[in-house]
């Protein structure tokens, strides 16, 4: 069973059916299924992070009635393994033809057509889970924050580490007071570990047959198809080898500005989700950037980013600092303990929890000998059924919050992003959280609200 919504209305209120302008006049009233009763559920995007959805819903009790997506390789092969399921390369077209038969959708797209997919599906009164990060853009975020609040359809951002019982038992830690008042956190990552800090290829070729390249832009501007070069490249071994060199699809899309949000927008929800979930953290009050000299249209190879984030209740103003592209904390924080390829440090006043990966999965005390007879905090979080479980349970009891929705993943999505536009303008920020406003920088609109190509739109 899905929620209903009349098909000539649909089409009535869509202004572009076609060309993806969805206004649904009312919130379709909200349902409830039985605990064993099936989630019919489309996917856009099965290639990447698509194929671990495409694996996942069923096991969390879904069923795949529907799937999307550009690339028709890995359209057919997810098809293989749910033969029922109808195939799409568009997902408006998705949405108008099948709307009936779907209760949620699942979207793994490029960033650049996260908003705009979860918007359409929401409107329609779909149940949405969408990859992290949320949007593309901080205003595209606020938009599905407040939609989320008037749909009151169940969400789920796709930071997994969110739904793990150690980052829940690292956030009660943090909020008992064990390591004292918090005024300093480190964050980094290993990547990008795709090409970043590059110039647009001059290039251009003929899309392949099974690549809908329209659609793969989307609301970006166009850009010509680039085909992955083989390049010769000499190994630590010093024998030349042949390799791929990545330009847009099916990766690489991640380090241009038109359709990614570099190494911050891409591990930043994951990394920062203990502590801004912990601390709060919510607006900060300034962001400022620094990293190799700036490029266009790509992010950087590497990039150091201040957050600055004011008093919260009894919680004392706090700095947090991002690291990727190999740069690293300094390593005197660490009390002789390992740094990581990736992690975070949440530094308080009477000690650090050193969270050596990207998803709170493990923590480490610091320094060790200050918590030897240390006892965890009673448990105050509940603990999560499993990531994709837990949508798909607040998918069928609207009493129900999914633990990462969309007025949590929102405002996350924001903080994350605003290092970005820093990054992009090339100046602190002074930031008006609320207005979603750099109070000192008005260039900065234009990567806070960035305009969409003719014929997509929110």
């Amino acid at each position: 069973m899905s929620r209903q919504t009349n098909r000539r209305d649909f089409i009535k209120n869509s202004a572009a059916a076609g060309a993806g302008l969805w206004v649904v006049g009312s919130t379709p009233s909200l349902y409830s299924k039985s605990a064993n009763e099936k989630v019919n559920v489309a996917i856009i995007g099965v290639g990447g992070r698509g194929e671990e959805h495409v694996k996942s819903i069923p096991h969390a009790g879904g069923e795949i009635v529907a799937l999307c997506d550009v690339d028709d390789r890995s359209l057919d092969k997810a098809a293989s393994n749910h033969p029922k399921a109808k195939k799409f390369n568009d997902f408006r077209k998705m949405l108008d033809e099948c709307h009936k038969e779907i209760d949620a959708v699942v979207v793994a797209t490029p960033d650049h057509t996260h908003a705009i997919a979860a918007s359409a599906a929401m409107k329609l009164g779909k149940h949405t889970y969408c990859e992290k990060p949320l949007t593309h853009s901080i205003h595209e975020a606020r938009h599905l924050t407040e939609l989320a609040a008037k749909t009151k359809v169940a969400t789920q951002m796709g930071n997994q580490g969110h739904s793990e019982d150690n980052s829940r038992r690292i956030v009660e830690i943090v909020r008992s007071g064990a390591i004292g008042k918090v005024h300093e956190i480190h964050a980094w990552t290993n990547r990008p570990i795709w090409p970043q800090g590059k110039d647009r290829p001059t290039e251009q070729d003929t899309p392949p047959d099974w690549l809908h390249w329209d659609l793969w832009i989307g609301p970006a501007p166009m850009r010509p198809f680039v085909s992955n070069p083989v390049r010769k490249v000499k190994g630590k071994d010093g024998k030349e080898r042949d390799e791929e060199e990545k330009i847009y699809h099916p990766f690489a899309w991640r380090g241009w500005w038109d359709f990614g949000t570099g190494a911050l927008g891409d591990m930043a929800c994951h990394v920062l989700d203990c502590s801004f979930w912990a601390l709060d953290l919510k607006y900060p009050t300034s962001v400022e950037a620094q990293g190799e000299p700036r490029k266009p249209e790509s992010a950087p190879s590497w990039e150091i980013i201040k957050y600055e984030f004011p008093a919260r209740g009894e919680m004392p103003p706090l700095a947090l600092t991002w690291y990727d592209g190999g740069k690293k904390p300094p390593v005197e924080l660490f009390e002789g303990a390992e740094v990581k390829e990736g992690g975070s440090l949440i530094v308080g006043e009477k000690g650090k929890i050193y969270i050596p990966d990207d998803y709170g999965r493990r923590h480490i005390f610091l320094p060790k000998e200050s918590f030897k007879d240390f006892k965890n905090p009673p448990e105050s979080i509940p603990r999560s059924p499993g990531h994709h479980k837990d949508f798909i349970e607040a998918c069928k009891n609207p009493e129900r919050k999914a633990c990462s929705d969309f007025s949590y993943a929102g405002p996350l999505t924001e903080m994350v992003l605003l290092g970005v536009v820093a990054y992009r303008v090339g100046k602190k920020i002074e930031w008006d959280g609320p207005n979603m406003r750099a109070t000192n920088c008005p260039e900065a609109e234009q990567f806070i609200k960035p305009h969409y190509r003719d014929g997509w739109s929110l």
